[in-house]
Formats: structure tokens, C-alpha cells, sequence
């Protein structure tokens, strides 16, 4: 290690740890006291990153040392803090703020107030179309709340891309985080392509099973309220199998620990310091958290004993299985994913065994023959799956790039014109809300999407080579090993695009993915 990243990562990491403890705490438990620290700590760790003279060096040395990840990754830190002080200082405190909001918010239904969970089981169960309106409206109440700070964040981000020479905060993004701007554009189209018509013809289906259930006339009668998620962003519960009713009550946290033993990682250490049951004040999503770069990995969720939480667990714990299986001699600096994208795939392959027959059979223990009765209804989920999300991320990553290039836009329309046109739902009645807002990701985790969506690319890559190299992925040490050695253990010694085609022996592509659309 040069003694310019040791001297680096000595000023860098004690700030970086405390405030992942400090980002913790607000979020299992949100408090103005928390939400107070958080700020001051992010305010340290950034006036280190915003020191002219450390980053000038840096510059220097990275210049001087182009392939040196360490510096790369140093430098690609500090730039976006190269600012003004005050716009630094309040990016931060709005932030914040902004998170606070989302983790104590709970919308209401008839004067109750109603958590994730439970809005997210009237979508999925109920055949009142009037309590599924009601429900579907107070998914987005939140969205009202936090919008004026949400495009304020947004200028916020542009004055300071366009202060350190971008054009905006999403095409500096992009940039720091070695992303190509156009080539994401190119990605977007193309799986636009891919999708459209089995998403199409899928859909049509959908609809048609939906104005019989509801007792309507025609599919131009569907609303947002008569599909299963607030956003369109998982698929409808399978036919002719009941998934949930498979999930047994300490199944979520059971059949992951079974999952990853399978695979030869053990992850009991992660569970015992994750939070993982819902509770007022604490956050209603689900993350992992690498805390410290040392081994102290933990995971945030909402567990109830159905599929989507099974899912969730397995999606959260595959980041965490990536984390602590880091070659540990890596520099501080190095001891991380390659990329969001590649650690968002390891999470979507592992959460897509919730729709791989033999994960049910091998893991949960069903009987041959229950599982062969699901072999149908699994593929078809797989592929309802991969359609409903790639349309979804459509939305966003699309929604995302326009509300950066025109923050003071429609957007509340524009949000609507992209449902419409990529999820093929049509808007409420005479609604004009800042519906859009109430997706957390657009405050506190921005241009973060096209990680989600490259990732299931790379997933359907990787489940390919593990099909080919280990002969699949389920209760495999094989697999397991071959995922150690290959993917998690360089970290981020590898700029993302070289891992990909050291791993899989091609370059990232589309056509494993497209390959499952026609054949899952």
C-alpha cells in the first residue's frame, strides 16, 4: 500500500465505520437523536473527502498510476465533494431528513394507520376493489410528504455536478462509478425490445383473469389498485401454486441459513447481528450493510412468513455472502464488491430460488411429488418474474435520467406517461400526485436502478456458467466454491466489466436473459 492511500484510509475509515453504525441506528430505530448524529458524522466524513489539497494529490497520483484500483476508487470518492461547502452541508442534512421521513411514515386506511406489510397483503389477497384503492393510495401518501425535498435534493445534485464540470448529477454518477452513460441508454432499448412483446402477450392474460375477478367490463377498466404490488415491481402470486402457504413460520430464517450451508457459506454469524421483524420507527425496506470492511456484515428486514419475505431473505443474503467471502488480505480500500452491479446479481440469483422447483425440494424438504406439481407453475413465475421487474426498472432507470435532465419538469406526469407506456397500467382517474416520490430509492439511493437492472443480466449470466461449470446452484458446494473464487473473493480488484468476463468467459450480455424469457 502507497503511503498516500494509508494516509487515506487512516483519516477515511474510523469516519466511514462510525457513520455505517450511526446510518444503523437510524434506521432500526429513527429518532431525532439519531437522525442528528447520522448528520454529523456524514458532515466529518465528507469535510475529509472535500480536503483540495489530499484530493489534488490524489489526483495527481491517480493520473500518474491509471491502473491502480485503490487510487481510482479514492479519487472516484472524493471528486463529487470537490463542492461548496454549503451545498455539501445541505445535500446532507436533506437527505436525512428526507430517510427519516420514509422509516417513521405509515400511510392510513380509514383513519388506521397501515405499515408495508399490511398493504402489501390487501394487494395480494383481497377482492375488495374499494379496500385495495384504499390501500394502493396509501402506499403513495408518503410521496406527497417528502416530493418539494426530493426535487430539491435533485437541484441540489445538479448545482453540484455541474460545479465539478458535468452536465448533471445522473451523467456524474454514472461516470464515477465506471458506467458508460450512453451504453446504458443502448442497455435500456435493448431490453425494451426484448420485452415487449412477451410482456405484451403476458399481461394480456393478466388482465383477462383480472376483469373477471373484479367484475369489470374490460381490461380498460384495470387500475393501479387491481395488480398485486403498490408499484408493479414483483409479479401477481402464481397459478396453481400457493407459495406463501409453503412458507412455514420460521421459514425465512431457517431455509436461508439451509440455503448458504448448501453452498458451503456459513452465514449464522450475519444473522445473529442482522434486525429482521418489523416495529414502529424502523425502516420498512430490507438491505445489507457491510459495517466495517472486517466482517461485521449485517441485514435489514421486515420478515412475515410468506414467499416475497423468503425471497427477500435469500436476495439479502446473497450481498451478505459476498461480503464476508472477501479475500481478507485485500486493502481496505479493495475489500468491497467490484461493483453495486455485480454484488445485485449474486442477490437476484439467490432470490430467484424461490421459483427453482429444486430449491423447494432440496431445501424445504417437499416430496418428489409436490414438487413435480409446482415444476409448471414455477417456470412460468420465473418468467413472469424477470418481465414484470425488467418493465419496472424500465420506469425508473428512464423516469430517473428525465428528472435530472429537467428537475423542474411534470414530473408527476411523466411519471405516469412511462407506467403507462413500459408497465402497461393505466394512471388513476383524474390524479395528478407526486406518485413517483414515494419510491424511496429517488431520495436516498439515487441513480442506483440501472445497478438493479444490469444485475439481472449478469444473474442469468451466472446462472448459465453455474449451469455449465457446477451443473446448477442449489445445495451445491460446487457452485458455492465456484462462486467464492470467481466472484466474491477479488473484491473490487477488478474493475466490474473485467470480472464479468473473467467469470463467465464473456463479456456482460443480454442474451441469457432474453434465452430465459422464451424458455423459462
Amino acid at each position: 500500500m502507497t503511503d498516500l492511500v494509508a494516509e487515506v484510509e487512516g483519516r477515511v475509515r474510523p469516519l466511514e465505520t462510525e457513520l455505517s453504525h450511526t446510518w444503523w441506528a437510524l434506521n432500526t430505530h429513527a429518532s431525532p437523536d439519531n437522525e442528528r448524529r447520522r448528520q454529523e458524522v456524514e458532515l466529518q466524513l465528507r469535510d475529509v473527502l472535500a480536503d483540495r489539497e489530499l484530493f489534488e494529490r490524489v489526483d495527481a497520483a491517480a493520473r500518474q498510476r491509471p491502473t491502480d484500483r485503490a487510487l481510482g476508487l479514492i479519487r472516484a470518492q472524493m471528486l463529487p465533494n470537490q463542492l461548496d461547502p454549503d451545498v455539501r452541508k445541505r445535500l446532507v442534512e436533506l437527505e436525512t431528513v428526507v430517510e427519516s421521513r420514509f422509516n417513521t411514515h405509515r400511510g392510513e386506511i380509514d383513519g388506521a394507520k397501515v405499515d408495508d406489510n399490511r398493504i402489501a397483503e390487501i394487494l395480494k389477497t383481497s377482492d375488495d376493489a374499494e379496500l385495495r384503492r384504499k390501500a394502493w393510495e396509501a402506499s403513495k401518501e408518503v410521496g406527497a410528504r417528502v416530493a418539494d425535498d426530493v426535487r430539491e435534493l435533485v437541484r441540489l445534485r445538479n448545482e453540484a455536478a455541474r460545479e465539478l464540470g458535468a452536465a448533471d448529477h445522473w451523467t456524474l454518477s454514472l461516470q464515477l462509478s465506471e458506467l458508460d452513460p450512453d451504453r446504458l441508454v443502448q442497455t435500456l432499448d435493448e431490453v425494451a425490445r426484448l420485452t415487449d412483446a412477451p410482456f405484451a402477450e403476458w399481461k394480456q392474460e393478466q388482465d383477462t383473469q383480472r376483469v373477471a375477478r373484479f367484475g369489470l367490463r374490460t381490461a380498460a377498466d384495470l387500475r393501479p389498485w387491481h395488480y398485486d404490488d403498490p408499484f408493479f415491481q414483483e409479479p401477481p402470486k402464481l397459478d396453481g401454486a400457493d407459495l406463501d402457504a409453503l412458507v412455514g413460520e420460521d421459514d425465512p430464517e431457517l431455509l436461508t441459513v439451509r440455503t448458504y450451508d448448501g453452498l458451503g457459506i456459513d452465514i449464522r454469524d450475519v444473522l445473529a447481528r442482522s434486525d429482521l421483524y418489523g416495529r414502529d420507527n424502523k425502516c420498512q425496506h430490507a438491505f445489507c450493510i457491510d459495517m466495517d470492511r472486517a466482517g461485521d456484515v449485517r441485514v435489514l428486514c421486515n420478515i412475515v412468513a410468506n414467499e416475497r419475505w423468503m425471497e427477500t431473505m435469500l436476495h439479502e443474503f446473497g450481498h451478505a455472502a459476498y461480503d464476508v467471502s472477501i479475500d481478507t488480505t485485500l486493502p481496505w480500500f479493495l475489500h468491497s464488491p467490484a461493483h453495486m452491479l455485480t454484488t445485485e446479481a449474486v442477490a437476484m440469483l439467490l432470490g430467484r430460488l424461490t421459483r427453482d422447483a429444486r430449491w423447494w425440494q432440496q431445501i424445504k424438504g417437499l416430496d418428489p411429488q409436490a414438487t413435480r406439481a409446482l415444476d409448471g407453475p414455477l417456470a412460468g413465475g420465473r418468467r413472469a418474474r424477470a418481465l414484470v421487474f425488467a418493465r419496472w426498472a424500465l420506469v425508473m432507470c428512464t423516469f430517473e435520467r428525465s428528472l435530472y435532465q429537467d428537475p423542474d419538469g411534470d414530473h408527476d406526469t411523466r411519471w405516469w406517461d412511462l407506467v403507462e407506456r413500459y408497465q402497461g397500467i393505466t394512471r388513476p382517474d383524474g390524479r395528478h400526485a407526486p406518485d413517483w416520490a414515494a419510491k424511496i430509492h429517488l431520495a436516498v439511493a439515487p441513480v442506483y436502478y440501472q445497478n438493479y437492472l444490469y444485475g439481472e443480466l449478469f444473474a442469468s449470466q451466472l446462472q448459465a456458467a453455474l449451469e455449465r461449470d457446477a451443473g446448477g446452484l442449489v445445495n451445491s458446494a460446487k457452485a458455492g466454491a465456484w462462486l467464492v473464487d470467481r466472484v466474491f473473493r477479488p473484491g473490487a480488484s477488478l474493475r466490474w466489466d473485467h470480472l464479468v468476463e473473467s467469470a463467465t468467459g464473456e463479456p456482460l450480455t443480454a442474451r441469457h436473459f432474453a434465452a430465459e424469457l422464451q424458455h423459462a
